[in-house]
Formats: C-alpha cells, sequence, structure tokens
C-alpha cells in the first residue's frame, strides 16, 4: 500500500492540507500517515518566571494536538481512508523528513503558511527544509487565500 505523510498543525492551511492528502490517497489507494509536531515555546533569559511553566505549556499543547489528530483520523476515517497518526516534539523539518523515511512515505503533503520572504528568511521556512532533506515527491499546499477560482480571475 502506498503511504502518504501528511503534517498538520493547528494553522488555516491545514484543513486544505487533509483535503488534498485525502483526494491523493482515494487516487493513489494510499494510507495517510498524519503526524503533527509540537514545538517548545522559546524564551529568552528576561522571562525565567515564564519559564518556570514551561512544562505545562508544552503539556497543553501536546494535548490539543492529540485532539486534532483524533478529530482528523475519524473523519478521514469515516470517508474509508486508511490512516495512521504520530505525535512528536522538537524540530518540524526533522522530524517530518525522518518520518517520511521511517513510513518509506511515497509523497508528502504539507501546507505552506505563507509567510513573506523576511520571515522566513529570519526564522526560517518548514516547508524550505523538508523540500530540501525530504526523498520522496512534496506537495505543498498555499493557504487557501492562495487558490484561485475555477474560472481563472481570483
Amino acid at each position: 500500500m502506498k503511504t502518504i505523510l501528511t503534517p498538520i498543525d493547528s494553522s488555516a492551511v491545514s484543513n486544505e492540507v487533509v483535503a488534498t492528502a485525502k483526494e491523493l490517497a482515494k487516487a493513489m489507494s494510499a494510507r495517510i500517515v498524519l503526524i503533527t509536531i509540537v514545538q517548545p515555546p522559546v524564551f529568552t533569559s528576561e522571562y525565567t518566571a515564564v519559564m518556570e511553566n514551561i512544562a505545562e505549556v508544552v503539556e497543553i499543547g501536546e494535548k490539543a494536538a492529540a485532539r486534532q489528530l483524533d478529530k482528523v483520523k475519524e473523519r478521514l476515517v469515516a470517508d474509508g481512508i486508511v490512516v495512521e497518526t504520530a505525535q512528536f516534539n522538537g524540530s518540524p523539518v526533522i522530524h517530518i523528513t525522518e518520518q517520511a523515511e521511517a513510513w518509506n512515505a511515497d509523497l508528502v503533503v504539507m501546507g505552506s503558511h505563507g509567510h513573506t520572504a523576511f520571515y522566513d528568511l529570519l526564522v526560517g521556512s518548514t516547508t524550505h527544509g523538508v523540500m530540501k532533506r525530504a526523498r520522496c515527491p512534496v506537495v505543498i499546499v498555499p493557504p487557501a487565500a492562495n487558490y484561485r477560482s475555477k474560472s481563472g480571475t481570483s
């Protein structure tokens, strides 16, 4: 069975990512491996009081991510798609590329958040990092606002 690795997060583009992965899974008779990566918050030393609660903040993020994975999995399974899920903490680029290899993914379907080039320069782009490192094709789904209507107008 073919495998489509589909990283999702809490952003709006995840709905389009899942819809695209579902259509491709149906066309390819493939399973979807949904993953999510919880990134620990980054604080500077000026926020030492906040840093004491970092474990609690991470735990809240992990629970929210797990609920989202379960909800998306339920919808896909109801549509007849075979779905596996996994959740990780840390760097999205590393986990996405490692999981693509671990699951022997035929395809990665992921979203682009549409940040500015300046933002990507300062912070980095997960999409760009995955495209550079992945050993399988990567399908990038833009935010819905970037889609053109079928009539060819914006």
